[in-house]
């Protein structure tokens, strides 16, 4: 299946009711798109196969947690160390994601840290994974534009 064949109309509404309530109940969610709460019920099942739905937790914001900065590391590997050095960066509690991406650099790891001195720290254990041969790091200043999927969502849906 084409992934713009993959949801109808129905399920776009109701991706994009759990978009804007992620913890709704069946019920709610069926009030909400007037659709059957059968209905929900059988698409959230469709929809909870892997590489649809992600996970439900929510999303607490690094700050909360004494991690207000935010930087994003470019990081130049040896391609043949480049699961193992994914396997280091995963064991990494400040890294929150890790991209593999063309050209070069190879891979954008997003990383949180208390301050400066904590980057630093953080920087040095990336730069110590074996397969790892140069990093450079963009501090964040500011979020402009926050996670969303409701302007996807609603495109899809015209």
């Amino acid at each position: 299946m084409r992934n713009d064949d993959r949801f109808d109309q129905t399920d776009l509404r109701l991706l994009h009711a759990l978009a804007e309530q992620p913890r709704a109940t069946a019920v709610a969610l069926a009030e909400q798109t007037g659709l059957s709460r059968n209905t929900v019920q059988a698409r959230l099942l469709r929809l909870e196969q892997p590489g649809v739905l992600d996970t439900f937790e929510r999303r607490i914001p690094p700050r909360a947690l004494g991690y207000p900065l935010t930087a994003f590391v470019m990081m130049v590997v040896t391609q043949q160390r480049l699961d193992e050095v994914a396997a280091a960066l995963a064991d990494v509690p400040e890294v929150l994601q890790v991209h593999g991406i063309s050209g070069q650099p190879d891979l954008f790891v997003h990383v949180v840290a208390q301050d400066g001195d904590d980057l630093y720290r953080i920087a040095g254990l990336m730069l110590a994974i074996p397969g790892v041969e140069r990093t450079s790091t963009a501090l964040v200043m500011r979020e402009l534009v926050s996670y969303r999927i409701s302007p996807l969502l609603d495109r899809r849906s015209r």
